[in-house]
């Protein structure tokens, strides 16, 4: 697309003066890496965790409601008359696709008219290269990894990918696991140098947000959509391979409780 992307390790020199421009993420959120500069502005579709205050920015517009953050940023444009190339409507629409799976998850009414509104303006041809183009061969280790390590109990999957597997890869492992006709509720992780990175997925009655906010709560954080969330729990620098996997067991017994839990609090 002919958009620059530039690492955060990258940029020298950046100091508390700095002011910066959250997108997509909020404070405290385990998704991003905490830098010198003041977060002075928030815009984001995530619901706000219990340690991310909104009144720290200078501007915060958080819409949990809807099922891309990209459809926010398209409306700024629409709304205000601005003209978008086509570079930009490409990245909208592919946004809110990714986000919604299509238009066929956590999709809201605002999701639906920005993409009809979009579809015109973008290139389709181009969306559809990167729909088709998305794994790199490599890749292929993170699914088999968690392939073969995966557990069910019920309707519910627990799977690793294996060793600092990146964070989208980890999402797209939990979503293929929503493919099996007995899994309605997936939890994929990966086992980084920090901590443990977990990727949630629900299409069933369970809140993936609530129960990985439950879950997690006291030993990491996370939290997120009804249908997908995202968390994170830290450990100590040299932690034995033995503690770690009896973490990732606890964690799993915390799943498990938050989620019997949760279908007690909605049958109520």
């Amino acid at each position: 697309m002919g958009i620059e992307l530039i690492d955060l390790d990258s940029i020298n020199g950046m100091c508390e003066n700095d002011e910066i421009i959250l997108v997509d993420s909020q404070k405290g959120n385990s998704n991003i890496v905490d830098s010198p500069g003041n977060e002075i502005i928030c815009i984001d579709h995530h619901p706000s965790f219990e340690n991310c205050n909104t009144n720290d920015y200078r501007y915060a517009d958080i819409r949990p409601e809807y099922g891309a953050c990209a459809t926010i940023i398209a409306q700024y444009y629409l709304e205000n008359d601005i003209q978008m190339d086509k570079s930009v409507a490409t990245a909208l629409i592919f946004g809110i696709k990714s986000d919604t799976m299509g238009l066929s998850r956590g999709v809201s009414q605002a999701d639906i008219d920005v993409y009809q509104q979009l579809y015109g303006m973008c290139d389709m041809e181009l969306i559809s290269s990167l729909e088709h183009c998305s794994l790199k061969f490599e890749d292929l280790k993170a699914y088999a990894n968690a392939i073969n390590s995966i557990k069910i109990y019920d309707n519910i999957s627990f799977a690793n990918t294996g060793y600092n597997c990146p964070e989208a890869l980890i999402a797209s492992i939990s979503d293929f696991m929503l493919d099996l006709v007995e899994i309605d509720f997936s939890v994929v992780y990966s086992i980084r140098d920090d901590g443990i990175k977990l990727s949630v997925r629900s299409i069933g009655e369970i809140n993936a947000g609530i129960v990985t906010n439950d879950a997690l709560s006291d030993i990491g954080g996370g939290g997120g959509h009804a249908e997908m969330a995202g968390g994170f729990v830290p450990f100590a620098s040299g932690t034995s391979r033995r503690k770690i996997s009896l973490m990732i067991e606890y964690i799993e017994e915390r799943f498990l409780a938050a989620i019997g839990n949760n279908n007690k609090k909605s049958k109520r």
